[in-house]
Order: C-alpha cells, then sequence, then structure tokens
C-alpha cells in the first residue's frame, strides 16, 4: 500500500509578511513615499497598509514626514547591530588566524568610557588564555593588555584611571605603586609593544601591541608559559608586523 508523503509547512503570519512588504517598499524611497504609494507597491489594500503603517510608525521603524513615510530609526539601530557583529566576527577571525600564526592565545582589548573592556579572545585546547582570577578593569596596572592601553591615554586620563583603580601588586613581580607605573608608561615609545613577565599571574609571561585608530585606543596580546618565555619576544615581534599589514589593508575594524 503506497504511503503518502507529506512535506510539513512552516506557520507564516501574514500581517509580519505584509509589514515586512511596506518596510520594504519604504526603504527603496530614500526621500519616502506615501501611505497609497506603499500600499500599491506591497500590494495591499489600502485600510490594511494604513494599519500596518500606524503600527510600524509608532514601534518606530517608520517615520511620518510631511505626509510621507522613511524608514526609522528602529531600522538604523537594526542595521548597527549587524555591522557590530560583521565587525566582531572580522576580529574573532584575525584573531584566530594571529593565534594560529603565533602559537599562542591572542586577546582583543579597547579602552571604552574610562574602562579596560576585554572585546575578544581566540585561544585553544593547546594554548589556553590565562585565567582571569583578578578583573581585567581593575587590575590594568599588572597585565600587558592594561599597561598598553594606559599607555595611550593622556597623563591626565592615566592619573584619573588610577584614581579610580589603585594600583595593589597582584604578584612579587608586580609595578609596587602609581609612581613606578607612571614612570614605566612615560618612558614607552609610540606604539612599542609592552611586556609583563608574571605581573599579573605567576607562571605566565605577555606582551601587546598598541592600535589606534582615531581616538580609540586598543591593544592585542599575548601570553606564553613562563618556562617558555624565550618565545615571547618572536611572537609578539611577528604579531607586531602581522597587525601592521592588515590594518594597512583596512580589513580589520575597532569601531565597535
Amino acid at each position: 500500500m503506497a504511503t503518502a508523503t507529506t512535506t510539513a509547512t512552516p506557520t507564516l503570519i501574514g500581517s509580519v509578511r505584509r509589514a515586512l512588504r511596506l518596510l520594504e517598499s519604504a526603504g527603496s524611497h530614500p526621500d519616502g513615499a506615501t501611505a497609497k504609494q506603499l500600499a500599491r507597491e506591497a500590494g495591499l489594500p489600502l485600510p490594511t497598509a494604513y494599519h500596518l503603517l500606524r503600527t510600524l510608525t509608532y514601534e518606530g521603524y517608520l517615520r511620518r514626514e510631511r505626509g510621507v513615510f522613511v524608514l526609522g530609526e528602529a531600522v538604523e539601530r537594526l542595521g548597527r547591530s549587524e555591522a557590530l557583529q560583521n565587525r566582531r566576527s572580522r576580529i574573532a577571525d584575525s584573531l584566530g588566524h594571529w593565534r594560529d600564526i603565533v602559537g599562542a592565545p591572542v586577546y582583543f582589548a579597547i579602552y571604552h568610557e574610562g574602562e579596560i573592556d576585554l572585546v575578544a579572545v581566540a585561544d585553544s585546547a593547546a594554548s589556553p588564555a590565562i585565567d582571569e582570577w583578578a578583573d581585567f578593569r581593575e587590575t590594568a596596572h599588572a597585565h600587558a593588555i592594561g599597561q598598553c592601553l594606559l599607555s595611550q591615554l593622556t597623563p591626565a586620563e592615566r592619573r584619573d584611571h588610577l584614581c579610580r583603580h589603585p594600583v595593589r601588586p597582584l604578584t612579587p613581580h608586580s609595578v609596587p605603586d602609581s609612581g613606578a607605573l607612571l614612570e614605566r608608561l612615560s618612558s614607552l615609545g609610540r606604539m612599542e609593544p609592552v611586556l609583563e613577565r608574571q605581573e599579573y599571574a605567576l607562571g605566565t609571561v605577555c606582551a601587546a601591541v598598541p592600535v589606534t585608530v582615531g581616538c580609540t585606543a586598543a591593544a592585542v596580546a599575548i601570553s606564553i608559559p613562563f618556562e617558555e618565555q624565550e618565545r615571547l619576544l618572536p611572537a609578539v615581534e611577528r604579531l607586531h608586523r602581522e597587525i601592521g599589514a592588515l590594518l594597512t589593508s583596512l580589513a580589520f575594524s575597532i569601531s565597535i
């Protein structure tokens, strides 16, 4: 006996589909379009179009100006969100590429609104990332990422940060006080990589490369076990070259 083969039909919400068609039509008119024009292009009865347009306007997806409808801020936020995800994806791809090249976990951080923001990390089972046992935001003085970001700030911005997050040694190798830290930061050359050895965590050495685009301070860093510390300088030099090549190609964005 033959068995009938059925294909499941997805449940579609008609009002959502009609609203999306109106948004698509509105998006094709940068200077705006009337309700009648949008209804005609979307293939909708005018009363239905009016109802949906009012709802879309109330929710911020459309804006009515001088009798025509244009895309609203809610649509713009969706676009910015998509662009943000695309940028984060490119950053993750870059970090993974550098991790494979240098054979060490790679970190990307920015200085945002007065705080250290660890944006992304690329590691592996063979080369795991360092355990964040002390909050990176509060211990910028003790790790290469933080020192690298602080080195890109103005003296006033550094002092403000250290007033909010005072220097406190985390290991016997940590910088002892704010005066010693500020002296170290002021001695660094512009865009010079920053190295720290067991200042944040015993058994680990780290290096960070400064990345500055516009007014945003950023850093890309690596960490290596202390017993392999001879790899640190060659690895960070290779990382520095790779970052320079990628920035030159404009394939990397830190506007997040």
